[in-house]
């Protein structure tokens, strides 16, 4: 299938070639049919399935076919609410890369930074409106910021929302939207509370479902590494020796043992920064472009603070502490391999995190491939000590030597990884279950080839 048969107009065709897009994703090709019939939709789906052209292309065309017909002037007719700073600016990006033909004006608003440009904007009049919603909120209470002629209201990441405290002022926003209009509402998970706030705001929606968290994508080369928990910086070292790694997100379970990695590795000369929740915006912001860019080399992140981050081109993601929640393993290796490219996973096991390792396995329905190749081994013994400790003891340590950072705990924690079970898809098709990588071979550290097809945002 490609763009052409979703019907998608020449103007958005264009930019698509521009941007070297010629293959939709399962979930493109599923949402913008239904997106393009005004429907509402419920979407299930991680980041790294092109959710955001799946929403912004179709919004894109209603959009500009509205104006069209009507000649109408620039006010807010589609609102897109985000959790996080980082994420509205990627969906900003891609509105803008994909309506260059369009004549469509697209702002992004959020907090942490001078609202004076922003109001500036709204004053010139916009038509697409990507927001958090605390900025949003405050915009609205001043009166910069009116709804009454929004026609298209998207909620993206909704389980983040609800991790991070801002569905209360969600449903503020959603009292001053139209209520006939059209709602798309993407989420990761799909928890009781999510659940129930779709179900209150949508009418009638189709389902779409792809990727479900408990599998992990064939692009995706997994290795593990057995390593004492001493030496995993020396390890992580030696193997970012390896030129061919060109970039690599690195995930800590805290924020203090993000901060301690980006010593280690500015130390030996490696390009380094960390973003997590304790670092403020504009520090986010920045590391996330010096990364982009490749000014930096090695990113170092907690699952929250990375929920989200679109990075083109990423081969390689390192697990320095194995997930206490099997799904945000899913979620991290997620960051690489995105929409059908190739990418590297390796993750570094210690003897106590042998009990996360096989909840990973028993989730994913595989064994991560096992690399022996290298300097500095666990020994069988502790191995063997791990594989046979008793339920729950690994928990019991995170809970106490955790730092001050803090652990994710299994009950809930800031991982994104919510044991929602997965949910059918009424759709059907095109549910992507990928099984994940093959087992045998070795890791091959570097090398991993990008294709050049499919939509990455």
């Amino acid at each position: 299938m490609s763009f052409e048969n979703l019907k998608l107009i020449e103007p958005l065709l264009k930019a698509l070639k521009t941007e070297g897009y010629t293959t939709p994703t399962p979930i493109q090709a599923q949402a913008i049919p239904i997106i393009l019939q005004h429907q509402d939709l419920l979407g299930c789906a991680q980041t790294g399935t092109g959710k955001t052209a799946a929403f912004a292309l179709p919004i894109l065309q209603l959009l500009y076919q509205d104006r069209m017909a009507h000649k109408e002037q620039k006010t807010i007719k589609a609102l897109i609410l985000t959790p996080t700073r980082e994420l509205a600016i990627q969906i900003a990006e891609s509105f803008t890369a994909y309506g260059k033909h369009t004549g469509l004006k697209n702002l992004v608003i959020f907090g942490g930074v001078s609202q004076n440009p922003q109001v500036d904007a709204l004053r010139r009049g916009v038509d697409i409106l990507i927001a958090t919603p605390g900025r949003l909120l405050d915009l609205m209470n001043q009166r910069f910021v009116h709804l009454e002629h929004v026609k298209m209201l998207i909620l993206d990441e909704a389980d983040r929302m609800l991790d991070m405290g801002f569905v209360n002022d969600v449903k503020k926003v959603i009292a001053k939207v139209p209520a006939k209009r059209q709602t798309l509402f993407f989420s990761a998970t799909m928890p009781k509370e999510i659940q129930h706030l779709a179900d209150t705001i949508l009418t009638n929606p189709e389902k779409v479902e792809v990727t479900p968290v408990s599998s992990t994508a064939d692009t995706i080369q997994q290795s593990l590494f057995y390593v004492d928990k001493n030496d995993k910086k020396s390890l992580l070292i030696h193997i970012l020796k390896d030129k061919n790694i060109k970039t690599a997100l690195v995930f800590t379970r805290t924020k203090h043992g993000a901060d301690k990695v980006v010593k280690d590795l500015v130390r030996v000369g490696i390009t380094a920064e960390a973003i997590h929740g304790n670092k403020s915006q504009n520090a986010r912001q920045r590391a996330l472009t010096n990364f982009k860019n490749r000014t930096t080399r090695v990113l170092i992140a907690t699952d929250i603070a990375a929920r989200g981050i679109d990075i083109d081109e990423l081969t390689h993601v390192i697990n320095y502490e194995i997930p206490n929640i099997p799904e945000t393993y899913v979620h991290r290796i997620g960051r690489t391999g995105r929409a059908g490219a190739n990418g590297i996973a390796l993750s570094f096991c210690d003897e106590e995190e042998i009990e996360f390792l096989k909840d990973i396995h028993k989730l994913i329905a595989k064994e991560i491939p096992v690399e022996e190749g290298h300097p500095y081994p666990l020994s069988p013994v502790a191995i063997a000590a791990g594989m046979n400790a008793k339920k729950g003891s690994a928990n019991a340590s995170l809970r106490t030597n955790s730092g001050r950072g803090g652990g994710n705990r299994r009950s809930g924690g800031s991982g994104g990884g919510s044991r929602s079970g997965g949910n059918k898809s009424r759709s059907g098709g095109g549910s992507s279950r990928a099984g994940g990588n093959k087992s045998g071979g070795g890791s091959g550290l570097s090398g991993a080839s990008r294709s050049s097809g499919g939509n990455r945002h």
